[in-house]
């Protein structure tokens, strides 16, 4: 007996559930019908950043390197579904290094950045590295997968909350990646991802008051527009590699905080 297939729905990622847009839209993006975020998607998205926030920065170094390794083991197990997305098994393989690699910078970044600074007085002076917030990522068109790692993973790992506009042209391997964050340790909402028109969603993210940081490299043009909406509230404006790893893109996303306390008291 014949049977027909179930077929995927691509939707959004927001607040650990899979909902369609708000709008009820979608758009035809390699070959699919995928959700096309409306401007309420995004505030809905930024509001669930906003409430994990605490909960995801509260956790120690460790854990949350720990949670960053279950995402690259979970990566692997899928190495399969995801090389038929993005750019075969180099590019998963990359990826997933890439997720290792930053895991392992989780607790030694206070180190590496923060210390003990030399005062005349008597005083001891800290300098401790703090997550900026909550950031609005623009990721790259390509690579799919590995250029939307390269950008997500750094802001992750430094302890803050996410809010993810996926490749327009390539969106199903950001779709399938927000399957492996649902069902990982990672809190609902530390991390949402949106598929639609960059065009749609970049001004709203860029203009939105609640969001701390916002991350250009996805955007083609110079993103004049968007960094003059940004400036509303001074939130801080990056762009990096789409295909590479630095300690320079977590420290992109952390504030450092200088505290100074009394000798002997």
């Amino acid at each position: 007996m014949s049977r027909l297939p179930v077929k995927k729905t691509y939707k959004l990622y927001i607040d650990g559930a899979f909902p369609r847009s708000e709008s009820g839209r979608t758009y035809l993006a390699e070959g699919q019908n995928v959700a096309r975020a409306s401007r309420k998607d995004a505030r809905d998205a930024v509001r669930a950043a906003r409430t994990a926030f605490p909960k995801w920065a509260g956790l120690t170094a460790y854990n949350r390197g720990q949670v960053l390794y279950r995402i690259a083991e979970m990566l692997e197990s899928r190495r399969a579904d995801f090389a038929a997305l993005a750019g075969g098994v180099a590019e998963v393989n990359a990826a997933v290094d890439r997720v290792v690699w930053y895991a392992g910078w989780s607790d030694k970044i206070d180190q590496v950045v923060g210390g003990v600074n030399p005062v005349a007085g008597p005083y001891f002076n800290f300098t401790v590295p703090e997550p900026t917030g909550v950031v609005a990522v623009i990721a790259p068109e390509e690579p799919p997968l590995a250029g939307l790692v390269s950008r997500l993973v750094p802001a992750l790992v430094a302890g803050n909350a996410l809010v993810v506009v996926a490749s327009e042209s390539q969106p199903l391997a950001a779709v399938e990646l927000a399957e492996v964050l649902a069902t990982s340790d990672t809190p609902g909402g530390a991390v949402n991802v949106l598929t639609g028109l960059k065009s749609e969603l970049a001004p709203v993210l860029a203009g939105h008051m609640d969001v701390n940081a916002i991350d250009l490299t996805g955007v083609a043009e110079d993103g004049a527009n968007l960094e003059r909406l940004a400036a509303e509230n001074v939130k801080r404006v990056v762009r990096g590699s789409s295909n590479g790893q630095s300690l320079d893109d977590v420290t992109a996303f952390l504030e450092l905080k200088t505290v100074w306390h009394p000798i002997g008291t």
